[in-house]
């Protein structure tokens, strides 16, 4: 297996811009379902939603996502920075939806051999492996090539047993095409 900083996570990880941002169509397919409120990881260009948390924001309370509540009277959702980071991304969504009692929805990379994929991916109430890659965004908004990896879409709801389901999340494999 090939540590964080070997040559595979290297190749991964090779962009210059670690955001990138979510395709309508997937959004718009989620945000129907869960009914979105709050947008964790964006910038005033990338929101989603009108509530938004990102570096840009012309509050300082939400310019550091990971270290502020994301409370919202709506689920939330999050398009992580796909760096080293994730998975405090990971590990700050499953305890949002713990403290709020309410769902957090993420987008990341489907990394089943890291360390944040067991310790938290798989407290989720619902695992979504998404068939095919997804086709991000630029900053810019124009299309970019489809992503190095696999995609999973992570379930977090506020009520699953602070372990998870006995057994594990529930997996689903979604064709989203």
């Amino acid at each position: 297996m090939e540590e964080q900083n070997g040559s595979s996570w290297k190749v991964i990880h090779s962009s210059k811009n670690d955001c990138w941002r979510t395709p309508p169509k997937l959004f718009s397919l989620l945000d129907n379902e869960f009914n979105f409120g709050l947008d964790a990881a964006a910038t005033s260009n990338s929101k989603l939603c009108e509530r938004y948390m990102g570096p840009d924001h012309h509050v300082e309370a939400c310019k550091d996502a990971l270290n502020a509540s994301w409370h919202s009277s709506n689920a939330v959702f999050c398009n992580p920075p796909y760096g080293r980071n994730v998975g405090k991304w990971v590990e700050k969504a499953w305890t949002e939806s713990r403290d709020m009692k309410s769902t957090v929805v993420l987008l990341v990379m489907s990394c089943t051999d890291t360390a944040w994929w067991h310790d938290y991916a798989m407290k989720a109430d619902e695992i979504r492996l998404l068939r095919g890659r997804v086709h991000f965004l630029k900053e810019d908004g124009s299309k970019a090539a489809a992503a190095p990896k696999g995609s999973a879409i992570l379930v977090f709801r506020g009520y699953v047993p602070p372990n998870g389901w006995p057994g594990g999340p529930r997996f689903v494999c979604w064709n989203i095409k």
